[in-house]
């Protein structure tokens, strides 16, 4: 071959990886959800939280963990249980603290017959979970 064509087969290759590595370095990362579906799923639940019901204040609360547990799952977050794949998020959480303690009110519910939530907590739960599916880009 001609020192010509070699150096711009070369000059080809090299554009090409530089354009690869930029594609993935600003592109956007992650999963794609259908951002839609979540919405109206989270807003069906917001929707059930009443302050004169208290029994509403605890299906709220499982039903936007199960939301953000399905969200992880889709990502690809490894772990066997919601708690595993919390371990293992790293920064994804603007409120990893807060996640956790509204897991840990779901699950006091689930396995505290006598539990008694309020409406307040109920209300700062469904915040949290809002951000938390915010922050993973599925709503």
């Amino acid at each position: 071959m001609d020192g010509g064509v070699v150096t711009f087969i070369i000059a080809i290759l090299i554009v090409a990886v530089l354009v690869f590595v930029s594609i993935l370095l600003t592109g956007k990362r992650g999963y794609h959800f259908n951002i839609e579906a979540y919405q109206s799923r989270f807003l069906a639940i917001e929707n059930k939280l009443k302050q004169d019901n208290a029994s509403s204040f605890t299906a709220t609360i499982i039903e936007a963990d199960k939301l953000l547990d399905k969200a992880m799952i889709e990502m690809g977050m490894p772990g066997k249980t919601m708690g595993d794949r919390l371990k293992r998020t790293g920064d994804r959480f603007s409120n990893l603290n807060g996640v956790w303690r509204a897991h840990k009110l779901r699950n006091a519910i689930a396995h505290e017959a006598d539990l008694e939530i309020t409406y307040k907590q109920a209300f700062n739960a469904l915040a949290i979970y809002k951000q938390a599916l915010k922050d993973l880009g599925a709503i």
